[in-house]
């Protein structure tokens, strides 16, 4: 077996689905070169100020995610079952966390919250993608207080922001860690989090280290989306900072780690 998977129970089909899955990416980096090149500069002429920019553009994004997951769906390789589907719709001014099992999580969360914000990789500055990416989202390579004032900003305009506090996709194999940012986020601005866990089928071929040519062995990928529990921090507010960051990181681990309806 790899990885813990199941011998391959039918090939030509899983043949089909990796090749599915291959011409899905390939569609999805098509996109975004029409979207980011042609689309979102005419935009960011267009609308005015920044703010407007943004407000509009989270929700291309947000479509043209639902798009992408549509077409998994009629090549019959994946499925998102979300029955919070209206609640996703309507969240404001929350901090989404969630565990990380894919590389199509954050495809999904989006394609979910019109109004999603990320804190991406300062990396992408230095790409063609650069000056758009900057406009929209918030760079990493900020420093500490600036990345704070922008999320909390970012967060009283209405905004989401979607962090996978686990930093990386989950292994598939050993311990579940955090990183306490999403917490200290939550403490500092006073935003409110919502939890979510993501489950469904076995993600390889979409995990951390996987061969991108591979599938689950046996069935389609299937997402399971939903909204565990909200945390409000003022129940950590009487207790020193660092103390009050482990508590509720700890909390958001144990809601990760005991799902409901996973």
């Amino acid at each position: 077996m790899t990885q813990n998977m199941p011998a391959v129970s039918n090939r030509p089909l899983y043949i089909y689905r990796i090749l599915a899955k291959a011409w899905s990416f390939f569609v999805f980096g098509l996109a975004a070169v029409v979207l980011f090149f042609p689309v979102m500069p005419v935009m960011l002429i267009i609308f005015h100020p920044a703010e407007k920019f943004q407000k509009y553009t989270r929700r291309l994004t947000s479509f043209w995610f639902r798009l992408f997951v549509s077409m998994m769906r009629k090549l019959a390789i994946v499925e998102l079952e979300a029955p919070d589907r209206d609640v996703f719709g309507k969240l404001e001014s929350k901090i989404v966390v969630a565990n990380h099992p894919s590389l199509l999580d954050i495809v999904m969360l989006i394609s979910l919250i019109p109004n999603a914000d990320v804190i991406v990789q300062g990396y992408v500055r230095k790409t063609v993608l650069g000056g758009v990416v900057s406009r929209l989202y918030i760079l990493n390579t900020l420093n500490f207080d600036e990345l704070i004032a922008a999320c909390k900003a970012s967060l009283l305009k209405g905004n989401c922001m979607v962090i996978f506090p686990e930093g990386t996709r989950t292994p598939r194999n050993g311990e579940m860690r955090l990183k306490k940012g999403a917490a200290r986020l939550s403490l500092l601005t006073g935003a409110g989090i919502t939890a979510v866990h993501i489950g469904g089928t076995d993600k390889y071929g979409l995990g951390k280290k996987d061969p991108f040519l591979s599938f689950n062995h046996t069935e389609k990928y299937i997402y399971r989306v939903r909204i565990q529990k909200n945390i409000n921090p003022e129940k950590y507010s009487g207790l020193e900072m660092q103390r009050a960051v482990r508590r509720l990181n700890a909390e958001i681990l144990d809601i990760f780690q005991n799902p409901v309806n996973p």
